[in-house]
């Protein structure tokens, strides 16, 4: 029941630095995982002290993916999902999400971070009839991304990319758009590109904590504005209700009236 593929890197042969926090780790610490370790708990516990909404943040992000591939497998018949920025196994990761609801989807995850990388069996577990695999590769190398990815992925037909809490990690806001735009010039019509990442000039706490944290040592995350965030969607078809703050795109049927967080996120078809 399990479709594993060979990493290009073995997981034995990547050394998983204990001794500075990694966002990954961080993140799964904030979602209630286990998968940190006690410097990884100090830098979230820090972060947290200066501003504690970072963990409805996480979680509502997450929640956010998961509106996000309901909509992409019930309504819109996406069949194959290309992940990039994985992060570590937690629940309701996109491959149970969308096989829970169609089977015979296909997923591929992509990461870089060594302690991902080992919990690989956990993303690869798949239902007989789809298929999930894992690509240890960077964001910023989109050409290997997508060659490795089409062993699994048929780029012919309609695809979604996922770029959850990830465009952050690149700097330059160009090289961004850029790899943003390589990786759907990639994908046929149809297809389509979800995009959540932390939003500045919302919440003046998170930007003063998220400045904090940049300057720890740990691997920076920048924020960018709304404005930045949805020109990463141009010459694509934004869905309604457009880019908005995580929690107010499509909320549940029945849920109290949702806060306005510092994560903004949107999804787009190509035409």
């Amino acid at each position: 029941m399990t479709d594993y593929v060979t990493t290009p890197e073995p997981a034995k042969h990547q050394k998983i630095d204990t001794s500075v926090p990694h966002s990954a780790r961080i993140w799964n610490y904030w979602l209630g995982g286990k998968d940190n370790y006690p410097v990884d708990e100090e830098a979230g516990d820090a972060y947290t002290a200066v501003f504690p909404g970072i963990v409805t943040i996480a979680r509502r992000s997450r929640a956010f993916l998961r509106r996000n591939i309901t909509y992409l497998v019930s309504e819109a018949g996406i069949r194959q999902f290309l992940d990039i920025g994985t992060g570590l196994p937690t629940a309701q990761n996109t491959h149970e999400v969308a096989q829970g609801l169609a089977p015979e989807t296909r997923i591929v995850y992509v990461d870089n971070d060594p302690m991902v990388l080992a919990h690989a069996s956990a993303l690869l577990y798949s239902t007989d009839e789809g298929a999930t695999a894992y690509i240890n590769a960077n964001v910023t190398d989109p050409d290997r991304i997508l060659a490795a990815a089409a062993e699994t992925l048929d780029f012919g037909r309609p695809t979604a990319l996922v770029l959850s809490n990830i465009l952050g990690h690149v700097a330059d806001y160009d090289q961004a758009r850029s790899i943003v735009t390589r990786l759907m010039d990639a994908l046929p019509s149809g297809s389509y590109l979800s995009i959540n990442d932390g939003s500045r000039g919302i919440d003046p706490v998170f930007k003063q904590a998220q400045d904090a944290y940049n300057n720890s040592g740990a691997v920076p995350y920048n924020l960018r504005t709304v404005d930045e965030i949805t020109t990463f969607f141009d010459s694509l078809e934004l869905l309604e209700p457009g880019v908005v703050s995580v929690t107010q795109w499509r909320p549940e049927p029945g849920s109290p009236t949702p806060e306005v967080i510092a994560e903004h996120g949107g999804l787009a078809r190509k035409a």
